[in-house]
């Protein structure tokens, strides 16, 4: 048992977002599991663990769970509350009860589900003489959670507050249970928000102060939205988690039941799995139910069926009423022969009516009512087909008219103003097909209803709605287009209000807006109003001009070849490259109809080599990103492409840094060393990119893609800036292109990908981890392995069930037999990690 000298801080001050609707009129730890609010489960573990002084931090509807638990007696504890008088973050409320502690004291979240072994947390702490232990576990989906690395006795050597899949190192996630030492917050001033895992953690490990993590074999689940939520009970059911019920089991039949006094229970009634019902539960004639929850005071009517279910209190059942997967919340009622599908909840004291039809994942919100016969329907289903994730960065992307229907857009678009105040404006812009126009007037409704203007700028490019944010023109921005490759599906891309890619934390915020439904709604006389502003493409062009050399570049006559794909750059640049005096025969340069991205790069290359020209342009339809060809018609690749640009901008800019990401060639560093400059390596994905640029320190930023950014005018990639100063840098150097792209030659390029099941993705991580701990290594962004001159890079996939590989080698059958290698050995170890099943932390703590 714990020591006296030890107490503990429950934290149960959250808002509970994503959990609506179940936390509309309650907060999230009274939520009830197993029919017990779901802190009530974390305060018997105290108890169980001699943790009997606790001081609990409340903050949002702080009376539902202080009259709840009064002052602990109930369950043997001695409980008190102190409620901070604004919202400091995690660590900043710990230190603002921090008088009420003792020396030493465990934090634990009032709203996770866990059986967790804390006597042997707090041993491991004092035996290790730590000043903070972090209670960890192992998670197939380690994403949303905190990323924890250890050395072999157990100290933290890495902490990555939720990663992206690119730092995902380890399946080890932070359980947010801790053990601190007073010590490590009584430096911090009160009053003041901070959080452990962005704050606190990350100064210790700098600090190199004695943080700790303790792998525990216990049950622990986040119980953060609803599909935890019912995973929750479902785990209940299944014994994964016992909640100490105070009835015992009873048999009947096959099935376990956990009854309640005061149930009445028809003979005839079926039970299949385990199920349990709270006190007072009616159960009519030829009702059948299997693993589900029952709350108390339920009556569930004649031939009812009920299937893997989670009902509160005095929930009504008509009879023969069909209820699969589904959380209906206290005082709800269904009619007779009514059908609830797969993850439906229907919220507190909702009425549904007689043959009342409920599709899948509908959600129907606190006391609204469904008429008799009515059919309710939803198109919810980013779960399984997105990573669980609606963002893939700052994009969100999916079927058209399928996934990405007109509804769908009406509410993402709320959603995403929801964000900024009645009367901001938002800057839309979408290419020319004809779903990003439609999707593009859905979202426009969207945004219109939560009270925020929109600034149309129709049918345009990336560069130029980035330019237009960077001036001031909105709070934040959407771009509409077809998938690039990919013809069915539509993606809708979101800027923040400095023409940067939405970053991770606003667009998770979006997201829970969204599967809530929780948008605002403007009042009618607040309902956004569309303008549609002129000279877009006057001001982008000016400001380019004025950032390069125009008569340099007149002066040098280049004749070159432009390939507009059919994208709408052919309506901004032809005016561009006149002013600079340049040679042009046009391709493509009238805006297509949209019905396939026209990319033909062979053709291209003929045209230049036929006419003798100095080289060849290809740029994306949405104007980010080149494709080069020299005037022997030669195609460069992209790292190659990266290598040329590099070197031309530091023949004008000696000794300058740059910014790649972490999987381009190592060839740039030998080039960076022969003119004395630098190379930062960064993730690999624009928004690092983006962020590289605009901290001030890189000078040009690089992508493996054919984008470039040059700070400050720029703030992401543009094809059309990357064209003017490439032209700008020949003149002043110069140099041929054809002369350097000879001279800009990379190693060996390979790649190749790793089928690899979800939730073998941490831990085939790990796996890499461990058996590249002798090597150097690059960790910015999966994991990077030196082998000399050459170098393999393995990282999960974000979007797929596989595993990426690429290889740079001095030879190419080297790159080839490296390959081969690490294809082997990762589909080795995936199978072994298959075959092992889950880890042993008792064991890896014991070795500790």
């Amino acid at each position: 048992m714990v020591s006296q000298a030890c107490n503990a801080v429950v934290m149960a001050g959250g808002f509970g977002t994503r959990l609506k609707p179940l936390t509309v009129s309650l907060p999230k730890p009274m939520v009830p599991v197993g029919n017990r609010p779901l802190m009530e489960h974390v305060v018997k573990l105290l108890a169980q663990h001699d943790l009997r002084s606790i001081l609990v931090l409340l903050y949002f509807q702080p009376e539902a769970i202080s009259e709840h638990f009064g002052d602990g007696t109930q369950w043997d504890v001695n409980i008190q509350y102190r409620r901070p008088n604004a919202d400091f973050g995690t660590a900043g409320s710990v230190r603002y009860a921090l008088k009420s502690l003792a020396d030493r004291f465990v934090v634990i979240s009032g709203d996770v589900l866990t059986d967790i072994d804390l006597s042997k947390a707090v041993e491991f702490h004092v035996q290790r003489n730590a000043e903070a232990t972090m209670v960890l576990s192992r998670r197939e989906n380690p994403l949303a959670f905190g990323i924890v690395i250890t050395d072999e006795n157990g100290r933290i050597i890495r902490f990555l507050e939720k990663p992206s899949w690119g730092e995902v190192f380890s399946d080890t996630i932070n359980t947010g249970i801790y053990i601190l030492e007073r010590s490590i917050l009584e430096s911090l001033p009160q009053e003041e928000a901070y959080d452990f895992g962005k704050d606190i953690f990350p100064r210790l490990l700098t600090e190199n102060r004695r943080l700790y993590g303790y792998v525990s074999p216990g049950y622990w689940r986040d119980v953060g939205n609803v599909n935890e939520y019912a995973a929750a009970h479902q785990d209940i059911l299944t014994g994964a988690f016992d909640p100490r019920w105070p009835h015992p089991a009873v048999k009947r039949g096959k099935a376990t039941l956990y009854a309640e006094s005061g149930c009445a229970i028809a003979d005839d009634a079926e039970f299949e799995g385990t199920v349990v019902l709270g006190g007072r539960v009616s159960i009519g004639p030829g009702v059948r139910i299997s693993d589900s929850i029952i709350g108390p005071g339920s009556v569930i009517g004649a031939g009812a069926q009920i299937r893997r279910s989670v009902l509160w209190s005095a929930v009504t059942i008509g009879a023969q009423a069909m209820i699969d997967e589904a959380i209906l919340q206290t005082g709800v009622r269904l009619g007779r022969k009514s059908v609830l599908r797969e993850r439906t909840i229907l919220s507190e004291f909702c009425h549904v009516g007689a043959d009342v039809s409920v599709h899948a994942n509908c959600r129907i919100w606190p006391r609204k009512r469904v008429e008799d016969g009515a059919v309710v329907s939803t198109s919810i289903v980013w779960g399984e087909q997105y990573n669980r994730e609606l963002f893939s960065d700052a994009k969100v992307t999916g079927l058209t008219n399928r996934e990405i229907t007109p509804e769908f857009a009406a509410r993402l678009g709320a959603a995403f103003a929801s964000q900024y105040k009645t009367g901001d404006s938002i800057v839309v812009a979408r290419d020319r097909s004809a779903e990003a126009r439609a999707t593009a007037e859905a979202l426009k409704a969207g945004i219109a209803s939560s009270g925020v203007n929109i600034r149309d700028l129709r049918d345009t490019i990336v560069p130029l709605l980035r330019h237009r944010l960077c001036h001031g023109a909105g709070c934040a921005g959407v771009y509409l287009r077809r998938t690039p490759d990919e013809t069915q599906s539509t993606d809708a891309i979101f800027f923040d209000g400095l023409g940067f890619d939405l970053p991770a934390g606003r667009a998770q915020s979006v997201e829970r807006l969204f599967v809530t439904e929780d948008a605002r709604r403007a009042d009618p006389d607040e309902i956004g109003i569309i303008e549609y502003p002129e000279g877009t493409i006057e001001e982008y062009r000016n400001e380019l001009l004025h950032h390069v050399d125009i008569e340099g570049i007149r002066g040098s006559g280049f004749r070159i070849v432009v390939d507009y794909g059919g994208g709408l750059a052919g309506s901004v640049l032809p005016s561009i490259l006149e002013v600079l005096g340049v040679s042009v025969v046009s391709l493509n340069s009238l805006p297509q109809p949209m019905d396939g991205t026209i990319h033909d790069l062979d053709s291209l290359s003929r045209i230049v080599r036929a006419l003798g020209y100095d080289f060849g342009v290809m740029l994306s339809p949405p104007g980010e990103r080149l494709d080069l060809v020299d005037r022997h018609g030669t195609v460069l690749s992209t790292q190659q492409l990266l290598l040329l640009m590099a070197s031309l901008f530091w023949q004008s800019h000696p000794g300058a840094t740059v910014a790649a990401p972490v999987i381009a060639t190592s060839r740039l560093e030998s080039i960076a060393e022969k003119t004395g400059a630098r190379v930062i390596r960064v993730k690999n994905d624009h928004l690092s990119m983006m962020r590289a640029a605009a901290s001030g320190e890189a000078k040009f930023v690089c992508g493996t893609r054919g984008g470039f950014i040059l700070p400050p005018w720029q703030r992401g990639a543009d094809a059309m800036a990357s064209l003017a100063h490439l032209l700008g840098w020949l003149s002043a150097t110069g140099l041929t292109l054809t002369d350097l792209a000879t001279e800009c030659q990379t190693g060996a390029i390979r790649s190749a990908s790793v089928a690899c099941p979800w939730n073998l993705k941490g831990r085939l991580m790990r796996r890499v981890m461990s058996e590249t701990s002798e090597f150097t290594r690059d960790l910015v962004d999966g994991v990077r392995v030196h082998f000399d001159h050459d170098w393999v890079w393995v990282a999960p996939d974000r979007r797929t069930a596989h595993f990426s590989l690429l290889v740079e080698a001095t030879h190419g059958w080297r790159a080839d037999s490296l390959l081969s290698e690490w294809a082997h050995k990762l589909s080795e170890w995936r199978d072994s990690e298959e075959a092992e099943g889950e880890p042993n932390p008792v064991a890896e703590n014991a070795r500790a």
